[in-house]
């Protein structure tokens, strides 16, 4: 009987110090739920026998974030976490580049080196090259996970660019901006250097003194249009610069084409009157040679009834 009442005691204090062992590091006193229900808002009902809620010790090491590390197989390799790192620093100089490129558009000549920079790095990503240690970066960068962020980032920028179709004027390599390209700038340039030369004085000096450079200035484009040679930033420009000839400026540029148009209008104007015109002429002729017969039939019927009467 001794025995099996120290072998209750015995279990009664394990049990004792295993409660103890895990209240704890909760470290909740009555003052700790007095203020918990003090932070309830005003007007609401407390609610009976709630829970206690957890407050880590401030002297705790504990972190409630994700480790910093996993085990060696599942990290990426360290080739790996430097072509990410080289990844986001282009990024973020394509971006800034981008935002003051917005109004006025010049994302396509301000921003091409950055973008190239860019598909670059991605392009070393997303490849099945082998790194140093035969390690390819495409599945543990772009693959690993359901967001796949890295590819979601470069195919909103290549997105924008596709969009702006600097493909057109931009060389190939994202070297320079193409010949025709600079040829535009330089007439626009000029055409701009000449508006801001009149613009101060008469009006009408500036229509007469900058139409053939923007005569040159519209017929290129027309023709880049043709061609379909357009990016965004050359069309923004000319859109801007026939804003400032027409409406700023209130100068006029009759089109060349206008000329037949107008000769072609008044051909189909005219051409019901020529038609009833002709077609009365032909009728009163027909009528003409129907009638004379008649007559001439007539008057023989007429002779040979009167020498009869004779």
């Amino acid at each position: 009987m001794l025995l099996q009442i120290n072998g209750l005691f015995f279990v009664l204090l394990v049990l004792n110090c295993c409660s103890v062992a895990v209240s704890d590091p909760v470290n909740v006193t009555a003052s700790d739920l007095k203020q918990v229900s003090n932070l309830s808002p005003p007007g609401s009902v407390p609610i009976a026998n709630s829970p206690p809620v957890f407050k880590p010790a401030l002297g705790s090491t504990f972190s409630l974030t994700l480790l910093s590390s996993f085990p060696e197989d599942l990290e990426i390799s360290e080739y790996c976490s430097e072509l990410l790192l080289v990844f986001g620093r282009r990024y973020v100089d394509y971006v800034n580049c981008l935002v003051p490129a917005a109004r006025p558009v010049k994302a396509c000549q301000n921003c091409f080196s950055g973008y190239g920079s860019l598909v670059e790095i991605y392009t070393n990503i997303s490849s099945n090259q082998m790194g140093p240690g035969n390690v390819s970066c495409r599945d543990s960068l772009l693959r690993s996970d359901r967001l796949m962020l890295v590819y979601m980032l470069f195919s909103g920028l290549q997105d924008i660019w596709e969009k702006s179709v600097c493909s057109h004027c931009v060389s190939d390599g994202y070297q320079s901006l193409s010949n025709d390209t600079l040829h535009f700038l330089d007439i626009l340039n000029q055409t701009i250097t000449c508006f801001e030369k009149y613009k101060q004085g008469n009006l009408t000096d500036l229509c007469t003194n900058c139409k053939s450079l923007y005569k040159s200035l519209n017929d290129l484009y027309g023709q880049k249009e043709q061609n379909q040679t357009l990016c965004i930033d050359l069309e923004d420009a000319m859109n801007m610069t026939r804003r400032l000839w027409s409406k700023t400026f209130n100068c006029s540029f009759p089109r060349e084409e206008t000329v037949p148009v107008i000769a072609v209008s008044s051909f189909m104007l005219f051409l019901p009157i020529i038609f009833y015109l002709s077609n009365f002429l032909h009728s009163e002729q027909k009528k003409r040679k129907l009638i004379h017969p008649k007559r001439a039939k007539s008057s023989t019927n007429l002779i040979h009834i009167q020498d009869k009467q004779s």
